[in-house]
């Protein structure tokens, strides 16, 4: 299958980032902490040179805990400021606040040693699609300042929200790069949603999810499900049908049914802690 989608709207949404680059100090980027590296879209980092940049690891309750704990150390090492949140319950945002404070010392420093005070750091939120930017802001703000929703490109066009009088943040749509090197990239970020399922053959991608479950994480997909795990993806995703009652006229499995739920477990976390990659792949 081929994962390409770049949609017009992204390629205007990056023209204003670059427009607007000029006018900010941090760059916070939000990355799916199940796929922490196939969700970081790699235009950013040639958009944010020179700028204090943080990642937040989101949606880490959906993660594995231990790869959690391993990706954070991996961008800590490479000069991120990095924390794990959830921004729909709010856990970890409080520490948000301390994070700018530390990312942006030297710059709140040189501003102080040239009489600008009182000055708010100007933040620019970025992201793919789906990943939880708009949620994120809504949280820490308390309020709801920009629209959300759980598919992508819910947030079309860019919006400053004053936070108080230490923070301001840019919102910005959640924009994919125009080519995907690597297909397997394009297939994770399908796997969690932030590629429109309309575009896609859910059955294939429900079986790559089996396929990584089957080797990296079986007894979840057994518990999941009560069902012997198959050779093949496809012999899996029938015995779901069997035991999930899925099946069309005819009692024959309805394989698309099925796929659907297993790819909307897997994306709630129904069926677990789930880490798809790791720093060392």
């Amino acid at each position: 299958m081929n994962y390409q989608w770049y949609p017009g709207h992204m390629t205007k949404a990056k023209r204003m980032m670059e427009e607007n680059i000029k006018l900010i100090d941090l760059i916070i980027e939000l990355v799916d902490a199940r796929v922490p590296m196939s969700s970081k879209n790699p235009d950013i980092d040639r958009l944010a040179k020179n700028k204090s940049r943080i990642i937040l690891l989101n949606k880490a309750d959906l993660a594995d805990p231990k790869w959690n704990e391993k990706w954070a150390d991996h961008y800590q090492n490479r000069g991120f400021f990095v924390t794990e949140i959830n921004s729909k319950t709010g856990a970890g945002v409080k520490t948000i606040q301390t994070l700018v404070q530390n990312a942006c010392r030297e710059k709140m420093e040189r501003d102080r040693k040239r009489g600008i005070l009182n000055r708010p750091v100007r933040a620019m939120v970025v992201g793919i699609p789906n990943v939880g930017k708009s949620t994120f802001i809504n949280t820490l703000a308390g309020k709801a300042c920009t629209k959300t929703g759980n598919k992508p490109g819910v947030t079309k066009g860019k919006q400053w929200i004053r936070l108080n009088k230490n923070l301001e943040l840019l919102d910005t749509p959640g924009i994919l790069w125009p080519k995907f090197e690597d297909q397997k990239v394009g297939e994770k970020l399908a796997m969690i949603g932030s590629i429109k399922d309309e575009i896609l053959h859910g059955d294939e991608l429900a079986m790559a999810v089996i396929n990584y479950l089957q080797k990296e994480y079986p007894k979840l997909l057994t518990d999941r499900y009560q069902i012997e795990l198959q050779e093949k993806a496809y012999q899996t995703l029938e015995e779901v049908c069997i035991v999930r009652k899925c099946f069309q006229k005819g009692e024959q499995p309805d394989i698309m049914r099925a796929s659907g739920m297993v790819l909307e477990d897997f994306r709630s976390g129904r069926i677990g802690r789930i880490t798809l990659e790791h720093p060392e792949d």
